[in-house]
């Protein structure tokens, strides 16, 4: 299933694409009892679950996808990590040593816009540039979690555009990413999640990220250095990993800082990033 938030009349509510980009169930009419957010949905866990089926199954409280506004997929998640120098092929551009252990940092969730909302160039910077990233999407609480575990606790997957601003991500602050990777609208998210049983192989997905039309990336997620499993398990040693915690896994090659010349983002520019089997995410830099 794919599941996404949305506002109806004001509301939010969860529900289920039929199909990407498509009509959807609306779960909080077909059960008042439901949650209206994918984070409580989430840490609810199968019983949920069960009922979300159930109201897929029914057929009836179908919406037209033009009579809301789309919301990121998880607005509120305890945590945002992510994962960098994480494809073989994005090291080799940069001439980097491919990382021994995931290179860990984070954004905050204030961070997450969803698809079709404006991402707001920041006056502090001059380089903002695109990634586009799987990502990690935690079910289930954990702590210090065995690898042959690590599926357990991911309820499944979405697609990412880790902003980026460069200049303070390399040459600013001490060297700290943070700044450069946290900053308002840096997390375009969306616009579903599709569960882990409806993907064939996350570990074989095409990913690409176009500006203006113009591929600039165009990877597969077959080259990932660290997959879901070691990420998941690296993670949840340090720290506890909670339901609708969402993880970003790394960009392949072709970010802006490292083309020759180097190219970046500018006002007016449309971005939209994409996996297969899961959807895109669009927005415009204003």
């Amino acid at each position: 299933m794919r599941f996404v938030q949305f506002l109806r009349d004001g509301r939010q509510h969860i529900g289920v694409e039929l199909t990407d980009g498509g009509s959807i169930v609306d779960l909080n009419a077909a059960d008042s009892t439901m949650p209206c957010d994918m984070r409580s949905f989430l840490t609810g866990g199968q019983p949920l679950l069960v009922a979300a089926k159930s109201a897929v199954e029914s057929g009836r409280n179908v919406i037209d996808r033009d009579c809301v506004k789309i919301l990121a997929p998880i607005t509120n998640p305890d945590k945002v990590l992510c994962i960098g120098m994480n494809y073989v092929d994005h090291c080799i551009e940069q001439n980097c040593p491919v990382p021994v252990e995931p290179v860990v940092f984070n954004k905050f969730p204030s961070c997450i816009i969803a698809t079709g909302d404006d991402l707001v160039y920041p006056c502090e910077t001059q380089e903002l540039d695109w990634e586009v990233e799987l990502v990690i999407v935690i079910g289930k609480d954990g702590k210090n979690i065995k690898k042959e575990d690590t599926m357990n606790h991911v309820f499944g997957y979405a697609v990412a555009h880790d902003v980026s601003a460069r200049d303070w991500q390399m040459k600013k602050n001490g060297g700290q990413w943070l700044l450069g990777k946290a900053m308002d609208c840096f997390c375009p998210l969306g616009a579903a999640i599709v569960m882990k049983e409806d993907i064939k192989d996350p570990h074989n997905l095409r990913l690409t990220c176009s500006v203006n039309g113009v591929v600039k990336q165009d990877g597969n997620t077959n080259t990932l250095v660290h997959k879901s499993e070691d990420i998941v398990s690296f993670i949840s040693r340090f720290c506890t990993l909670k339901a609708g915690d969402i993880i970003l896994t790394g960009t392949p090659p072709g970010v802006g800082v490292f083309r020759k010349p180097p190219e970046f983002l500018k006002r007016g520019d449309i971005v939209e990033c994409e996996i297969e089997e899961i959807g895109k995410v669009v927005n415009k830099v204003v």
